[in-house]
């Protein structure tokens, strides 16, 4: 039995993924709009207007190439673009130019990482080419809505998952999966909060083998969202059917706020769109030599990170936290290839550490790409040497990240070099040993309690101001005992 009783819930996830190419699908639009005011980013055909003919843009295409073989599926020799008819403001042309009987990427799949560690493979149905269309928004208290034309005509690919998924969980795992894959392959900015990838989860539950009725919630930008919306609308449709009810097919949005789906409209059908062929638009023809020489030319991905950090015995969601910057796993495999795993290892558990707001500080973006790998490795060695402690390599980690400083010259300024020398710790261990308030605690010790032993390495690391090394102390403190 399921975490959901009787019923079997199955999910799939179409994700709009916008390229990063200088201008938009089929014009010489500007393509990024982020902070530019609304409808400067167009040209004539982003406003429909008669006349205008479509262009398409050959790098769009090539980044498709390298979307599709990061999602391991087959690139198509033919393809083609159809319009795909409905009636709607933020749609100037009437249509969407778009690709549905002969899209340029096939069957693939994706396998992602669930929070247990395990992997679960999801099969990729296909992903197409298609422009974007506008923006709508709908200021409060106004009976008139706006609409921005930036977004009309951006390339994107969307991505269409055959419906493997089971649970919130599985659904959260593969958007995560599919935003590194989009992201490490350099098809993308990624910007979730700016909509650079848009995730619609499909959602239905059934006591049979057969698939329930599903509802479709669109234009999730979190991965956060796509789980609370899918463990949402599993919870509504089980409420619906225990009643004797009946789900309906529509089409859903997300209330962030409420954090609950609200209806929108009925689901439409692909009849509904009247699809036909695109007869401004050629066949799109892709040599596989073409493909082949994408091929050679594609960063490494995820999965090549996961396999060369097995020997540095991460937790999956220290991994995770690392893949998230792909400037950070290439640091890391760097340090792990140049230096060994003691290097790799610490400077990963470091980074791991770091806040979601310290990681995104601007500060700390521009001081970490600038820093030599010759850093990292020093720290290191200064922790495995006992000349830092390894709370204190933390404080000079972060330190190094906002000043560009060398972590030698951090410990110095913060004096924070660790006392090794036998004399002075010994010298320490001596007062510590002597003093009548700790007399009861040696007895314990010499009683059997060997935990008490870390009150009297306080003591010493007290008395030292922090500075001596709490190693060499315990040695010491054990041979006068």
């Amino acid at each position: 039995m399921s975490a959901y009783g009787d019923y079997t819930v199955t999910i799939g996830i179409e994700c709009h993924v916008q390229l990063k190419t200088k201008t938009k699908l089929f014009s010489g639009a500007d393509n990024d709009a982020r902070g530019k005011e609304p409808n400067t980013t167009v040209s004539p055909l982003c406003f429909g207007l008669p006349g205008t003919l479509p262009v398409l843009n050959a790098e769009a295409v090539q980044l498709a190439i390298r979307a599709g073989l990061a999602l391991n599926s087959d690139i198509a020799p033919l393809s083609r673009f159809d319009r795909k008819h409905y009636f709607y403001p933020d749609l100037p042309l009437g249509y969407q130019i778009t690709q549905l009987a002969e899209p340029v990427i096939g069957a693939g799949h994706v396998v992602c990482t669930l929070p247990d560690g395990t992997e679960k493979t999801v099969r990729i149905h296909h992903a197409h080419l298609e422009a974007d269309a506008g923006k709508l928004t709908h200021p409060d208290g106004k009976e008139y809505s706006l609409v921005d034309f930036n977004r009309a005509g951006t390339p994107l690919i969307e991505v269409v998952s055959e419906p493997d998924m089971h649970s919130p969980a599985e659904a959260k795992a593969f958007a995560q999966e599919l935003y590194l894959l989009m992201t490490y392959a350099d098809v993308t900015d990624g910007d979730l909060y700016h909509g650079n990838m848009r995730f619609d989860i499909n959602v239905s539950v059934s006591k049979t083998e057969e698939l329930g009725t599903r509802t479709e919630t669109k234009n999730l930008n979190s991965f956060k969202s796509v789980e609370k919306a899918a463990e949402f609308e599993i919870h509504r449709q089980i409420g619906i059917l225990d009643k004797g009810g009946e789900i309906v097919q529509e089409t859903r949005g997300w209330d962030e706020a409420k954090q609950k789906t609200v209806s929108q409209r009925s689901k439409e059908n692909a009849h509904d769109y009247r699809y036909f062929p695109d007869a401004d638009l050629p066949p799109v023809r892709i040599k596989s030599s073409n493909v082949d020489a994408t091929k050679a030319t594609m960063p490494k991905l995820p999965h090549f990170y996961r396999t060369a950090w097995k020997d540095l015995n991460l937790d999956s969601t220290v991994v995770l936290a690392l893949l998230s910057s792909r400037d950070t796993s290439e640091r890391i495999q760097r340090l792990h290839e140049a230096a060994g795993t003691s290097a790799a290892r610490r400077t990963a558990l470091w980074y791991a550490s770091l806040s979601q707001e310290q990681t995104e500080s601007a500060q700390v973006t521009a001081a970490d790409h600038s820093l030599p790998d010759k850093y990292y490795i020093e720290l290191t060695e200064m922790v495995d040497a006992n000349k830092v402690s390894s709370t204190a390599a933390k404080d000079i980690f972060m330190t190094m990240l906002q000043t560009g400083d060398a972590p030698a010259t951090i410990a110095e300024q913060k004096n924070l070099l660790q006392v090794s020398d036998e004399s002075e710790i010994a010298a320490l261990v001596d007062v510590v040993m002597r003093a009548p308030e700790n007399q009861q605690t040696i007895e314990d010790i010499r009683g059997g309690n060997e935990r008490a032993i870390g009150f009297l390495v306080g003591q010493v690391m007290k008395h030292s101001h922090g500075k001596a090394n709490p190693g060499m102390a315990q040695q010491m403190i054990r041979k006068r005992l």
